[in-house]
């Protein structure tokens, strides 16, 4: 089963999405993380915040902000995946150095770089019996920003329709209030 949680930033869609894999009881519990701190204060404040949210619940972390399609769970078992979050993935996989591909590049880069992304997140899917994947809402506000950014929210809506429209049910936490989309209510 596929859930997509969305949500604005510090909506609840973080805590939502964890309280969905431990409601699925027996299996092991992965938390695919994309988050690179590097020398941000706010990324390493975030990184803490997360990893005491899910303490002492089981979750085994593995740390992929890049080419999530190279991340292998372990043979056997059933096993719950937590993916936090495509929003971090996506500006990792865009802004992230000279491999890096999508921003200010053009249209063709960019459908390039979603098709990656959403073959990445299927690979992980293949793995698991259960992914819970998180990602946020962009470019609500109204405000136009330099041309990168524009193209990472132009990304975003891309990801986040083709995401919506390939999982079985899709979530929106709005100010910590889970709001059921797509699929039936747990």
């Amino acid at each position: 089963m596929i859930h997509l949680v969305t949500g604005g930033s510090g909506s609840g869609k973080s805590e939502y999405a964890e309280s969905l894999i431990l409601s699925f009881g027996s299996g092991q519990r992965f938390y695919a993380a994309s988050m690179e701190a590097g020398d941000s204060q706010e990324g390493k404040r975030r990184i803490a915040r997360h990893r005491r949210l899910r303490a002492g619940k089981g979750f085994v972390t593995l740390e992929q902000p890049r080419n999530l399609g190279q991340l292998r769970l372990p043979d056997g078992g059933r096993k719950h995946v937590l993916l936090e979050c495509v929003t971090t993935l996506a500006a990792n996989e865009m802004f992230g150095g000279p491999e890096a591909g999508g921003a200010e590049k053009g249209l063709a880069d960019q459908e390039r770089l979603c098709r990656k992304l959403l073959a990445d997140i299927k690979a992980l899917a293949e793995q698991a019996d259960n992914l819970v994947i998180v990602t946020g809402q962009l470019g609500e506000d109204g405000s136009l920003y330099d041309a990168g950014t524009m193209d990472y929210i132009a990304l975003m809506g891309r990801l986040n329709q083709e995401l919506a429209a390939w999982a079985d049910r899709v979530t929106e936490v709005v100010f910590g209030i889970p709001v059921i989309l797509k699929g039936e209510e747990e």
